[in-house]
Order: structure tokens, then C-alpha cells, then sequence
């Protein structure tokens, strides 16, 4: 989406060769407008797939996938990071490791908005290591909800994400795609 390419040039940092920082639009602050039109872009994508819900992991990735859920119509789920004290039973859970925070979290999901009459679409904002997909895939999977892709604003192509989830059969969709990355430096693939 050249749209997000030319909002990263302008305003993306790239701090080193792992860390683009977005976060004046994005993921701290949000260009409402830019999220809509991201929103609209991969629902047009994925249309006419039955999709019956839309997941994310808190925070970041709830912008947009909420965005997408408004232009299809459809819930947002959002799976939690942190344990609950009125989400303690009827779970799916399973452990994520975070390469950005460097630390390990239990994600959770309420079996009480999942079933496997779902066809679910996951959204997120990056898509690196690709360590939370694969965890949203296993709660998702536990619920026996099938999988109707994986969209995503910015993927790092040159990290393994991508393809542990194309081997999974998933499909990738990503608005911008960046091959390489170092200190002041984005190259779009």
C-alpha cells in the first residue's frame, strides 16, 4: 500500500536493523484517517471469504483490526495478554514469547466468543519473528475455528514470520513489506 510506504518514509525511525518505530501513527499515537483506509484495504482483500471474526493481540494490534471488523461487519476479538480476574475460566491459553519486550506472556482466549463455526481473520500491526501469529494460531486452532488468513500492516521480510506461516498454510497479506532495515535506512521490497 503505497500510502503506508510514503507514512514510514516520512515519519517511521528506524532505529537499528530489527526496530522501526511507528509509533507517532500507528502504535502510540493514531492517524485515524490512515487506520481507516489500512482498515478498508484488507477487508476489500479478503471479501467475500465468510468471514465471521476478526482477532488480534492487545494493544497494538487492535486499531487495526478493529478498523477491518467496522468495514466487514463482523466482531473483533481480542486476546489478552494479561491474566484476568473475571476472564478465569472457559480458556484456551498458550505461552508467547515477545522478541520486543524480550520476555514471555500467557495469551488467552475466552471460549465464550469462539467456536468452531468461525472463520477467523487475524490482524495485527507487524509482523517480525512471527511468535504471536503462531500463538494466535494455536488458540485458534484449539477452538476449532478455521483460519482465513493473516493481514498485517508492516511485515519484516527479512525476519521468519512470513514464512512460518505460509508453511502452516496461511495466508500472508501485508500492506508494506520491508526487506531491509538499519540505522535511518527502510528498503521496501
Amino acid at each position: 500500500m503505497k500510502l503506508l510506504e510514503e507514512r514510514i518514509k516520512q515519519d517511521g525511525i528506524a532505529v537499528n536493523e530489527h526496530i522501526l518505530k511507528v509509533d507517532s501513527f500507528i502504535n502510540h499515537q493514531i492517524d485515524p484517517g490512515l487506520m481507516q483506509e489500512m482498515g478498508n484495504d484488507i477487508a476489500d482483500h479478503f471479501k467475500g471469504r465468510g468471514i465471521t471474526k476478526i482477532a488480534t493481540i492487545e494493544s497494538s494490534g487492535i486499531a487495526p483490526a478493529l478498523m477491518v471488523s467496522i468495514a466487514m461487519g463482523v466482531p473483533l476479538i481480542i486476546l489478552k495478554k494479561q491474566p484476568s480476574k473475571i476472564l478465569n475460566q472457559d480458556l484456551y491459553q498458550t505461552v508467547v514469547t515477545s522478541f520486543t519486550k524480550e520476555t514471555n506472556y500467557e495469551l488467552t482466549l475466552s471460549k465464550k466468543y469462539i467456536s468452531a463455526n468461525d472463520h477467523v481473520l487475524i490482524v495485527d500491526d507487524f509482523l517480525a519473528n512471527g511468535e504471536a501469529a503462531t500463538a494466535t494460531l494455536r488458540l485458534l486452532r484449539m477452538s476449532h475455528a478455521t483460519i482465513a488468513g493473516f493481514a498485517v500492516l508492516i511485515e519484516k521480510s527479512f525476519q521468519p514470520g512470513h514464512e512460518k506461516l505460509t508453511s502452516q498454510g496461511i495466508e500472508v497479506y501485508a500492506l508494506a513489506q520491508i526487506m531491509k532495515l538499519s540505522e535511518n535506512y527502510i528498503e521496501f521490497a
